[in-house]
């Protein structure tokens, strides 16, 4: 039972989170948003680790890896991704964010020292970037005719995508001696002081609206996104084949579709349901294609990446 409902946190709670942050970009720019969320969230976090006795301490290297991780993914990726939601439906921005373990497997690929993908990955990576821009498809042709909101959110989202996937191989690759429990704390911690520091430079605190909207999407966020979500996840590492923790890669995105149409009536063209079907058999058949090394995808995507959507 534990585990069906650790599944369905991770499910839910990271599917809908796409519709919190346009709830909460509607009234807040994404800086204020995004430092409110991850200061709370991490001091939170590490107050969780002190109580469970859980180390907290890092050497100067460390803490400097684990601030790099968290700038690229949750201030260069998930406060990149609540720009984009300024402009793109949630739905239509979660599909674009399912392209990270296409990068992911990408990146890892082509560096030097990386894994090598085998043929099956190759080919999901190919209908995945086609799919992308059977997405972006809809908004370009929009830009044409002079508005390009989706256009540049859809851009946006697939730069923060970009810098998720590269924190994701940073923290794959650093040997951290803390655990993961801490290290997302110190991640969201330090991320959200580089939010808060660039929210000062900007003024944006004065341009947020303080009201019911604004302190529930920060509650649900730091709540459910964060801290529930989180921890589920970990769970789930703890007790489940890596393969089976990895499907929330496709089905958060079809939860984020399902709940856009709920609550904020957002609707998609034909063309880009046909884009997110693609999207989602690509995804599939990266995370379950093996590496040249033997090790399926799906094991280094849940290892690299600390999943704080």
């Amino acid at each position: 039972m534990r585990i069906w409902i650790a599944f369905a946190c991770v499910y839910l709670f990271w599917g809908s989170t796409y519709v919190a942050i346009r709830f909460g970009v509607e009234v807040m720019p994404p800086f204020v948003l995004g430092a409110t969320r991850y200061v709370l969230s991490g001091a939170l976090l590490l107050v969780f680790c002190m109580v469970r006795g859980i180390s907290l301490k890092l050497t100067g290297r460390e803490a400097w890896i684990q601030a790099a991780i968290g700038v690229l993914m949750l201030t260069g990726g998930n406060v990149g991704l609540m720009y984009a939601e300024k402009t793109l439906a949630s739905g239509l921005s979660s599909l674009i964010i399912a392209v990270v373990p296409l990068y992911v497997a990408l990146f890892e690929a082509v560096a030097p020292g990386g894994e090598g993908l085998r043929t099956k990955g190759w080919v999901g990576i190919g209908i995945g970037f086609a799919g992308l821009l059977v997405l972006l498809s809809p908004g370009l042709r929009e830009s044409l005719h002079g508005d390009r909101g989706q256009m540049v959110g859809g851009l946006f989202a697939l730069a923060c995508a970009l810098s998720w996937s590269a924190g994701s191989i940073l923290a794959r690759r650093a040997k951290m001696s803390v655990s993961p429990f801490a290290s997302a704390g110190w991640q969201m911690l330090m991320a959200g002081l580089v939010n808060a520091a660039v929210m000062v430079a900007l003024g944006d605190f004065r341009r947020a609206v303080w009201g019911a909207q604004a302190y529930t999407s920060v509650l649900y966020l730091v709540t459910f996104g964060s801290l529930v979500g989180y921890t589920a996840y970990i769970y789930l590492l703890d007790n489940v084949p890596v393969a089976k923790v990895s499907t929330y890669a496709y089905i958060n995105p079809i939860v984020a579709v399902v709940l856009g149409a709920l609550f904020l009536h957002e609707r998609m063209v034909g063309i880009e349901y046909v884009g997110m079907g693609a999207i989602l058999v690509a995804v599939w058949l990266v995370t379950s294609s093996k590496l040249k090394s033997g090790k399926p995808v799906a094991e280094v995507e849940c290892g690299a990446t600390e999943e704080l959507a």
